[in-house]
């Protein structure tokens, strides 16, 4: 007799379920449920953390300007020259007794020190830290402080995301994606700019573009995104006049603009490397140097209040043509020079918002120049404006395809992508030739941190000798002899340390001492434990990356 249902047919089931059961297995294996529970937490959190954060500014706003909306030059033009001296001098004075009495690290945070977590090995982001650094930030931006409020915003979303981490046992690789969530719902609320932050999650904080981070990374940012405009409205953040590109013919001009944003991104980061560089080998007290640069950034004010605070008045104006040449062209210069006394001076706040400033103006004034060269062949100033903002910003962050993507949701400019592309990418490319870093990573690189060059650079100063030691019996505790054996380590000393000293001496292991001591030996380190442990978590990273 013939069966009912072909062979084929009958084991299908079985066929599915070992199709279907290997996944589910590590779907539950990782927890993936609980990932995407907590990433519409976190993003529920930094909504209404973000949403806080810029009431804050408004609040501090108020109480010289009388005004807490981010009509800041208007609201300027109409106080008295000293009040615009005094407010950040007086805000400087507070930043300063903040940063002395209250910060650990002597300094506000942003994004870079998010970069550095996820970098080292998923290290949890102080919640005290993190949230003093915001409420400093917020009175550095209200009280004048030439500065943006998205690179703040981005690190309190991670240090909210880190907090909720930590308190888990998760593995490295989710606490790192929880950490993107925080982040991709940080932009998304401050922005209004949901598809960026998942973007800029990707693209600037994990390095790359795992599946399995994609989903908590998404519902994080869809829901701050959605809060953010429940509160704030669905319109975008600038309102653009009608635009479009004239001719094809401009291709080779939207070129040329890309190479003039590259040299406006260089010069601006290099001035704050120098104003940081300078401020570093200053000898007054800490608490002073906020007020120091306060008084410098309330006298640039007296003669030029458009460079006061987050700036998006005067971006508005440029994109709609209304400040004229000379004037955006002095501006580039002082919000330049401003926003690197306000930085260097150790106010908070982030530099995405004065690199749109900055783009905007250049755009801007390529366009009025190209326009009279060539009246009948160039588009509105407008255009030129808002290429010459997402060219400048994705140089600065060295996040081109995020920060086009923001542009796009700001400005709700999709006609031009082309253009924008173009530019962006071209001044990226010369940004990279000639600079080599974005801001953020040069940031990392003073502090020894490369990450750039790749997990096997950055593992080599994340893993510490405790990682992989052998700690000894407590009743074998004794003293170490320097003369029998030169050579030795502390748990808290780097890979890259242990590894080069067994090379030079030629060990095979090495004692490790005790940290306060450095007489009393506390475990022993072998060559081969170190590099087994290395191999491992290069094998972690690189699975981490495709999964």
């Amino acid at each position: 007799m013939k069966p009912v249902l072909p062979d084929y047919i009958a084991g299908l089931p079985r066929l599915l379920k070992s199709w279907i059961a290997p996944n589910f297995n590590a779907f539950r294996r990782d927890r993936l449920s609980l990932l995407w529970l907590l990433s519409l937490l976190i993003g529920i959190g930094v909504a209404l953390a973000a949403i806080a954060f810029r009431e804050a500014i408004g609040l501090v706003q108020l109480l010289w300007l009388g005004d807490r909306s981010e009509r800041v030059l208007s609201a300027a033009r109409e106080v008295p020259p000293y009040v615009i001296f005094l407010a950040p001098v007086v805000g400087g004075l507070v930043v300063g007794a903040m940063l002395h009495y209250l910060m650990p690290s002597k300094r506000t945070q942003g994004v870079a020190d998010v970069i550095e977590a996820r970098a080292m090995s998923g290290r949890p982001i102080g919640f005290r830290e993190g949230l003093l650094s915001s409420i400093i930030t917020a009175i550095s931006l209200g009280s004048g402080g030439s500065a943006g409020r998205e690179g703040p915003v981005v690190h309190l979303g991670a240090t909210l995301a880190s907090g909720m981490a930590r308190h888990l046992s998760l593995p490295e690789w989710s606490r790192r994606t929880l950490l993107g969530a925080g982040v991709a719902a940080a932009v998304s609320a401050s922005f209004n700019a949901p598809i960026a932050g998942v973007l800029f999650a990707h693209e600037v904080i994990l390095g790359h573009y795992a599946m399995r981070a994609f989903v908590p990374i998404v519902i994080s940012s869809t829901v701050a995104g959605v809060l953010s405009r429940v509160y704030f409205g669905d319109a975008a953040a600038f309102m653009l006049p009608a635009y479009g590109i004239t001719s094809y013919w401009e291709f080779p001009a939207f070129a040329l603009l890309g190479v003039v944003s590259a040299l406006v991104a260089i010069g601006f980061q290099f001035t704050l490397f120098s104003a940081d560089f300078l401020a570093r080998r200053m000898t007054v007290p800490l608490w002073t140097r906020p007020v120091i640069g306060g008084a410098a950034i309330g006298l640039i004010g007296m003669v030029l209040p458009h460079v006061l605070g987050v700036g998006y008045e005067v971006t508005d104006l440029a994109l709609w043509g209304q400040l004229p040449l000379i004037l955006m062209l002095v501006l580039i210069v002082a919000k330049t020079i401003t926003t690197a006394i306000t930085l260097a001076s150790r106010f908070g706040g982030g530099i995405f918002s004065p690199a749109l400033y900055l783009g905007t103006l250049t755009g801007g004034a390529f366009g009025i120049v190209a326009a009279a060269l060539f009246p009948d062949l160039a588009s509105s100033r407008s255009l030129y404006a808002i290429l010459g903002m997402g060219a400048v910003a994705g140089s600065v962050l060295g996040a081109p395809i995020s920060t086009t993507v923001i542009v796009f949701e700001l400005t709700g400019g999709y006609a031009l992508s082309v253009a924008l592309l173009l530019c962006v990418a071209i001044a990226h490319g010369i940004n990279h030739a000639l600079h080599g870093h974005s801001y953020f990573q040069w940031q990392l690189a003073s502090r020894g941190i490369f990450v750039q060059d790749g997990p096997h650079q950055t593992l080599r100063h994340a893993i510490k000798v405790m990682d992989f030691m052998t700690p000894i019996e407590p009743d074998s505790e004794g003293s170490f002899d320097r003369e029998k054996q030169p050579d030795a380590l502390k748990s808290s000393d780097t890979l890259e340390r242990a590894l080069r000293l067994f090379d030079q001496g030629g060990h095979s292991r090495l004692p490790v001492l005790d940290e306060k001591s450095g007489t009393t030996l506390v475990a022993w380190a072998s060559q081969v434990q170190a590099l087994e442990y290395y191999n491992a978590r290069l094998v972690a990273a690189s699975e981490e990356e495709h999964r």
